[in-house]
């Protein structure tokens, strides 16, 4: 009977949170291990199918770095660096095209649809709704430490958001799943960074919140420890201090993008944890760190 009672006591605090944000819009950025774990994929599916059925508006962005890199292998394609970055040349692309708007893409639909969601695939190039520049070069350093400029081929960075498609489907109980791929000024396909096009998306729908799904807890302060909340004021102080490293930065300056865009809420959560998404959105302590 205990057990009975807490399970009544974890929908009564959601409930507070289910009214606040129903017929709102989320953004999720789905990627890391939660893409390749079975029973991760199996429990997110699940999770975004109870946000729709209790009226929150869900949008979901996926990556799928780790894929491309084993379809180049497994087809025979040698990958090619330059300064240490991929370079997207059309071979890549074709296969980018492949896996992102193809394989990966169709297996989340369809982990939606089987626990009883209606999701509907997406690439950029659909009614052309989202457009890219290709990005020139970046500057990077070679292993023997000299600075070079590299071009990326094929790599684009977004420039515009039309969201009219996705606001259709989204009104009429659709889960648009998006595969970050945009249409270039040629009518060309660009590989875009997956977080940024998720905050790009969330951005132009003024989504109430953007989720970033990763393979840490979160934002850590100076002792390793979790922060719980941040101020988007706060995070550039954070990355001058070198509390913020390595791959986090990229993640928080793409929170700060968005907020900037319109976004209420940017949460960044660990995929690794079974339900991460609910225990961050339905509880008074979350699991991750909330930028606002």
């Amino acid at each position: 009977m205990d057990e009975l009672v807490s399970k009544a006591a974890v929908l009564h605090e959601a409930l507070p949170y289910i009214r606040r944000f129903h017929a709102r819009t989320f953004v999720v950025k789905y990627g890391g291990h939660a893409m390749v774990d079975a029973e991760l994929k199996e429990s997110f599916a699940r999770d975004v199918c109870l946000l729709r059925y209790v009226g929150i508006r869900v949008v979901v962005v996926h990556g799928g770095g780790p894929q491309i890199s084993q379809t180049l292998t497994r087809l025979g394609i040698a990958s090619k660096f330059s300064g240490g970055l991929r370079i997207t040349d059309d071979e890549t692309m074709d296969v980018v095209e492949m896996v992102l708007g193809g394989s990966i893409n169709q297996d989340i639909v369809g982990n939606i649809c089987k626990f009883g969601g209606r999701a509907v695939g997406l690439s950029g190039k659909d009614d052309l709704f989202m457009r890219a520049e290709r990005i020139e070069s970046v500057e990077s350093r070679t292993p023997d430490g000299q600075m070079v400029d590299v071009d990326l081929g094929r790599v684009g960075e977004i420039t515009q958001v039309s969201c009219g498609l996705i606001e259709k489907l989204v009104s009429e109980g659709f889960i648009p799943v998006i595969s970050p791929i945009a249409v270039g000024p040629n009518g060309e396909a660009l590989n875009v960074n997956a977080d940024t096009a998720a905050a790009a998306v969330a951005a132009a729908l003024r989504a109430a919140k953007f989720v970033l799904m990763t393979d840490v807890d979160g934002v850590l302060d100076a002792n390793k420890q979790l922060l719980a909340t941040l101020r988007a004021g706060e995070i550039e102080r954070l990355i001058a201090e070198g509390t913020i490293v390595d791959g986090m930065v990229p993640k928080v300056r793409c929170a700060l993008d968005a907020v900037d865009g319109g976004v209420e809420k940017v949460h960044i959560i660990d995929g690794r944890r079974r339900h991460a998404l609910l225990l961050e959105i339905f509880t008074d302590q979350g699991v991750g760190t909330e930028i606002h």
